[in-house]
């Protein structure tokens, strides 16, 4: 082994000093402990599966080799080098290909990824929609795979140029990635187009996530200046509500999403939103395409999985019809961007103040705010610190300030609150 003083040994990797000290300590072994050592060495480096006896002759050709070719070269050789020629000349190595790990992680991370947006790519989506299904059947958990596409994104490419387009298609990546949860997986499967698995999801969830994605990447594009309106369209399909094969999700996801797009395409030049229509008709059981409502557009205000339940509800056969009624001025100053989704039937929760020690139920959340229903002697009198934990979210820390409260029939408090930045 090489001494301190010598240039040699400074230059050593700490690969290299530790097999450096790894021979020394061989040395002082017995024979039967150095041969046990051995034949587990040589089987995680090289996958070889020798006797000890054979281990020990491979390790005493290793150290000849190496105090020959070091006599040769007039330099230090490693452990390592002595090694593979030692294998190599004798045929053990089964496949003699060399690669470090790092660089073996590096193949297998690209592999899988999409380059430029840092999402996985077609390829593992393709598994994974696969693996995400067997266990939603093994199970008896829904399965939701959301497609999506950017509207105008060619638009983009052909006014500012290929490199914004590509900030775009970043700005969606990023979008994606922090409106996820831990268990759901976003793809990025080919040009403009993007696919989510949200497991044990339902189509109310998997629609109120799409909204929210939707505002957040309106958000994140202000600051690039397109001159453009760039959304994202939507196709939803529920495992076993839509399907119970990949290929049929996939399919019926693609077929909403392209419905969306042609009756997008009547979108006016300068961005302008078609007249606000009722979703398309669907059967009562599967989800619906939608457009994410936009700031400014009328008659956006109401989800279409409301829609389709009222138009699905048979009326009471002993309720009179309705009266015409006049409509109303929305009792708020700026439209939402996103309605609020109920959470009825959800396990929704929030933690209350600094020590998390107060609970209250999640009755609905919105872009804007959340509904809570507190116990008969609890109140919130001004913002508090708040966790929630509900459906698609993990858990998320806002501070929540009351704006108005009710005293339900059983005594219960429900509070609205708004979310402070």
């Amino acid at each position: 082994m090489p001494t301190a003083a010598d240039p040699a040994a400074q230059r050593m990797s700490v690969e290299d000093s530790y097999l450096e000290l790894l021979t020394d300590t061989l040395e002082s072994l017995d024979v039967s402990t150095r041969g046990q050592f051995l034949t587990r060495y040589l089987h995680a480096v090289a996958h070889l599966d020798l006797s000890e006896g054979q281990c020990l002759e491979v390790w005493t050709q290793i150290n000849q080799r190496r105090t020959q070719l070091a006599e040769k070269l007039g330099r230090f050789v490693s452990v390592k080098t002595a090694l593979m020629d030692v294998l190599s000349a004798g045929g053990l190595l089964r496949v003699p290909i060399l690669i470090e790990y790092e660089e073996l992680k590096r193949i297998q991370i690209n592999a899988a990824t999409d380059p430029l947006t840092g999402l996985h790519n077609r390829r593992l989506f393709e598994e994974s929609c696969q693996r995400e299904l067997n266990g939603a059947r093994r199970y008896g958990h829904q399965l939701a795979l959301i497609a999506l596409d950017l509207h105008r994104f060619k638009e983009v490419n052909d006014k500012h140029g290929h490199p914004r387009g590509d900030d775009v298609l970043r700005a969606a990546a990023a979008t994606l990635r922090n409106s996820l949860r831990t268990s759901d997986s976003a793809f990025r499967i080919g040009g403009d187009e993007f696919a989510l698995l949200l497991p044990q999801t339902d189509a109310q969830q998997a629609m109120a996530l799409s909204r929210r994605v939707a505002a957040i990447f309106e958000e994140a594009l202000k600051p690039l200046n397109l001159g453009i309106v760039v959304g994202m369209d939507h196709g939803l399909a529920v495992y076993p509500q839509d399907g119970e094969t990949a290929e049929v999700l996939v399919r019926v996801a693609d077929e909403r999403l392209y419905r969306l797009k042609h009756a997008n395409r009547a979108w006016t030049s300068n961005g302008a939103a078609p007249p606000a229509e009722s979703p398309p008709p669907r059967p009562p059981a599967g989800p619906v395409l939608f457009r994410p409502p936009q700031s400014g557009q009328p008659g956006q205000g109401v989800a279409p999985q409301r829609v389709a339940a009222q138009q699905a509800a048979p009326p009471a056969a002993a309720s009179p019809a309705p009266a015409p009624t006049v409509p109303q001025a929305p009792t708020y100053t700026q439209q939402r961007k996103a309605e609020r989704v109920s959470m009825a039937g959800t396990n929704a929760y929030a933690l209350l103040g600094d020590s998390g020690d107060r609970r209250a139920k999640v009755l609905d959340i919105g872009f804007g705010g959340v509904g809570l229903e507190l116990g008969p002697q609890d109140a919130i009198s001004g913002p508090v610190l708040s966790v929630l934990h509900v459906p698609i979210l993990p858990p998320v820390r806002v501070t929540l300030n009351p704006v108005w409260s009710k005293r339900s029939d059983v005594g219960t408090l429900r509070v609205g609150c708004c979310f402070v930045s």
